[in-house]
């Protein structure tokens, strides 16, 4: 079986290669969120302080070594640093079956994380390696669900290991094994060079006055769309519905994101130049919902259009970042991008926070009107510039 790349064709087991990285990516932190509660029991001896290093040093490693990988990549072989990456994030993985303090796994879940970041860039610089055109856009947004679909059917396969044994939820971290063993593939059949005529020939070098507006687009739409995975808890909770229901909403949150990816190309023959104001809106209707209404009917609204105009902008913004390098610095590109996505997952809870003490607001519903208002303020200006480079989508995407 052959799959069209829009610069000749590739084998099912290529792609199938691509897409295993590309479920990769949502591993780091998932094996530790099941035993959160557990933790002082696991380890009676355990500070405070290991605790939350446990929980944030891993994610914070991840961030330089996203950067890193995405710099080896200019000029060097990617799937090298990939076989890399997929090996320290697996023996690692593996480590954590094995560890009896509290102090060794904080070790080996920071060499994971390092394992990791090397690994991020590239699930999504293979894509955009092998496709070109429509066919990457559409790429993207299976990449983008896969990566999502896996995070959601992670999270309930380790929280139902930890419930047998604290050591098992780390089983999730042994998937980079598939990937693995299908990277020959890619060894096997390279990337075919990108054509003459495409918009990333046009480029010598990155152009960094876009770069640094699609980082800062990507940042603020995850800060924003991540406020439901971090104070859905605390509004349920408020609103004196069962406390699972907080799990429910967010599953329905990340699944909703995958959803786009799926029927990426129809969505966009739909909506248009107005693709990104629609997906901008639906982050903050979705915010709204949480914001205002109490039933849980609205509550399941709010998480479904929140998590899918977040899911409907990430596959074009990482596409948009790849447009605007040459093919050999697209990877670096695509690094800077990724890197503030995980930027703005460790700071969001810490912004939220300090706006809420300088202007001395209170209460479960103020992250969500906040960052309903912010969003709807960006969707306005979204409309205004919708034949922006950023905020807009060309006829280039629907026009095909």
């Amino acid at each position: 079986m052959k799959i069209s790349t829009g610069k000749g064709t590739i084998s099912l087991p290529v792609l199938l290669a691509i897409w295993s990285v590309s479920a990769v990516t949502s591993l780091p932190g998932l094996a530790v969120s099941p035993i959160l509660g557990d933790l002082n029991t696991i380890f009676p001896s355990a500070s405070d302080l290991e605790i939350q290093m446990l929980t944030s040093l891993p994610s914070l490693l991840i961030i330089p070594f996203v950067l890193l990988s995405g710099k080896l990549s200019v000029g060097r072989d990617k799937l090298r640093i990939l076989v890399v990456g997929l090996v320290i994030f697996l023996l690692s993985g593996i480590a954590c079956l094995f560890i009896r303090n509290i102090t060794a796994l904080i070790l080996v879940s920071c060499i994971l994380g390092i394992g990791a970041g090397m690994v991020i860039p590239l699930s999504t610089g293979l894509v955009v390696a092998y496709f070109t055109g429509e066919y990457r856009v559409r790429q993207l947004g299976y990449s983008s669900s896969i990566n999502n679909l896996t995070l959601v059917l992670a999270t309930a396969l380790s929280g139902y290991l930890a419930n047998i044994d604290w050591h098992l939820s780390f089983l999730v971290y042994t998937l980079p094994a598939v990937s693995l063993v299908l990277s020959p593939f890619l060894h096997r059949q390279r990337s075919t060079p990108e054509p003459a005529a495409s918009d990333q020939m046009r480029n010598k070098t990155i152009d960094r006055p876009k770069l640094v507006r699609l980082m800062a687009l990507y940042f603020f739409i995850t800060y924003a769309a991540l406020t439901i995975t971090f104070y859905a808890a605390f509004l349920v909770d408020g609103y004196h519905l069962p406390k699972t229901f907080s799990g429910v909403l967010i599953s329905l949150f990340f699944l909703a994101i995958m959803a786009p990816g799926l029927i990426l190309d129809r969505i966009i023959g739909i909506f248009k130049g107005y693709t990104n104001v629609a997906a901008i809106a639906m982050i903050g209707a979705g915010l709204f919902c949480f914001g205002i209404f109490r039933d849980r009917g609205m509550l399941v609204v709010g998480a479904s259009l929140a998590g899918f105009g977040y899911g409907l902008m990430q596959p074009l913004i990482y596409d948009k970042t790849a447009i605007i390098a040459p093919p050999r610095a697209a990877t670096l590109a695509l690094s800077f991008v990724m890197a503030v996505n995980y930027l703005a997952i460790m700071l969001c809870p810490f912004l939220i926070d300090t706006f809420t003490r300088l202007t001395a607001l209170h209460g479960d519903r103020v992250p969500f009107l906040l960052n309903g208002m912010l969003t709807a303020g960006l969707a306005l200006l979204a409309f205004r510039r919708r034949d922006d480079f950023t905020l807009g989508l060309d006829a280039s995407y629907y026009k095909r």
